[in-house]
């Protein structure tokens, strides 16, 4: 926002890139990117990448399908935020950024996550607190550890599933880590 406020609306792991636009057409997006967690990525530049899209029909075909999932995700989001608790979508967003991580345990700060939501840090630290006390996660400053994955997808809302399912349908039944949702 131009007073400086952000909100997520998509989450995007080592299942997915940055710089959709470019496999749309265009070149630029009036968006930012907000890197969370550690690890490692590669780097292309977009001549580049749109010369290997223009040559590889299978590389088209994944990288329409990864833009038709991350879209699917991205509504879902706008939904969720409007129909949704904050608890709920609380849920959502740790057990996909669970499915992109390489581990249980994660760097979240409540600021972080209160940005994501798009809500006050009190009400991150009511809900963190709330899920620890029902053992469904740890969380010690700035470090989440996901203990019961199970119990965070029942306290989450139809939109993790939602999302989920359509990322594991159009990349191939390739799952994200996890329990399926079905």
């Amino acid at each position: 926002m131009a007073n400086g406020q952000a909100s997520e609306v998509g989450t995007i792991g080592n299942e997915g890139v940055v710089g959709l636009p470019l496999v749309l057409g265009d070149d630029r997006a009036p968006t930012s990117v907000y890197i969370q967690g550690s690890g490692a990525g590669l780097r292309m530049k977009a001549a580049l990448f749109k010369k290997e899209l223009a040559r590889s029909a299978s590389m088209r075909t994944v990288m329409l399908h990864y833009a038709h999932a991350f879209f699917n995700q991205v509504a879902q989001s706008a939904a969720c935020n409007q129909f949704h608790s904050i608890e709920q979508r609380c849920c959502r967003w740790m057990l996909m950024t669970h499915d992109r991580m390489q581990s249980d345990d994660f760097l979240l700060t409540q600021e972080f996550l209160a940005m994501m939501l798009g809500v006050q840090r009190t009400g991150v630290t009511a809900v963190a607190g709330a899920l620890q006390r029902a053992g469904l996660i740890h969380y010690k400053r700035g470090n989440v550890t996901i203990i019961d994955r199970r119990g965070l997808i029942r306290r989450s809302c139809e939109c993790y599933g939602v999302s989920k399912k359509e990322f594991d349908r159009l990349l191939g039944g390739r799952p994200m880590r996890g329990t399926r949702v079905d």
